[in-house]
């Protein structure tokens, strides 16, 4: 870790590795594998890295100005990964043993398979490999929180959807661009995580400016599970898991995360 006017963590930093079910992290010539093998559906299996665990609290080291600079790639392409995967930046609304419960933040590169369903950003689908912030902490959100009720009711009116949806996803902090990338592939992902908007690289290629962005304090994570969620602004809800057929990874060739002025 080179540590002064940037903080840079490359592969060779503490990273803390996590494994649950039949997860597995394991380096192979300087690249990280988060694995998940075949499973029936029955149970969560999750591998992951991430720089806020085992830490004191308050956890989280991040808030912005900063830039993530990933080269990643899947073991499958988006039609074939099942579960979730990604990285970047989120602050783990619960953490085991703690009694604190945050609000969810995050700021990251995000994949989830069908049934996975988390339709908060108009126009874009509620899976699929996407670039993608999300921020309830917001005043905005907190204020219209008790009209939650009604509004799983209004939303599921076509006319009123499409006229004030648009208020809900801004006051959550809801950005999201589906990235047409085979993930499969070794890509450079990297997004400049700002005070006021995050700003989403693919190889050099800007694919995303979120005009928001959460303040923080956020830790890096990498990882891929079998779980899905379904959150949609008409009130539908679910969690669960999703059977593996194969074993699946995603790779982590290096990592940097340097602070911006």
């Amino acid at each position: 870790m080179t540590m002064g006017r940037s903080d840079n963590r490359e592969l060779s930093a503490p990273w803390h590795p996590l494994s649950l079910g039949n997860g597995e992290v394991a380096r192979d010539t300087g690249t990280i594998y988060c694995r998940i093998f075949p499973d029936s559906g029955q149970s969560y299996h999750d591998a992951q890295i991430s720089d806020y665990a085992g830490l004191r609290s308050p956890y989280f080291p991040w808030r912005p100005p900063l830039r993530l600079r990933v080269r990643a790639w899947a073991s499958h392409p988006v039609e074939a990964l099942r579960g979730t995967a990604g990285f970047g930046f989120w602050n783990q609304p619960f953490i085991p043993g703690e009694i604190k419960l945050r609000l969810p933040q995050a700021v990251w590169f995000f994949f989830g398979s069908p049934p996975n369903n988390m339709a908060l950003a108009k126009g874009q689908r509620g899976n699929g490999w996407k670039a993608a912030t999300f921020d309830a902490a917001r005043p905005l959100f907190l204020a219209l929180l008790p009209l939650t009720p009604l509004g799983f009711l209004l939303m599921r009116v076509p006319l009123l959807y499409r006229l004030l949806w648009p208020i809900g996803q801004r006051a959550i902090g809801v950005s999201e661009q589906q990235l047409a990338v085979d993930i499969a592939v070794p890509h450079v992902y990297e997004l400049h995580w700002l005070p006021h908007g995050v700003l989403f690289w693919v190889d050099e290629k800007l694919v995303h400016s979120a005009p928001t962005a959460p303040q923080g304090p956020l830790g890096f994570i990498a990882w891929i599970d079998n779980q899905y969620a379904v959150v949609t602004p008409q009130g539908n809800l679910g969690f669960g898991f999703v059977p593996i057929e194969q074993p699946q990874w995603i790779a982590l060739e290096s990592i940097s995360i340097d602070r911006l002025r």
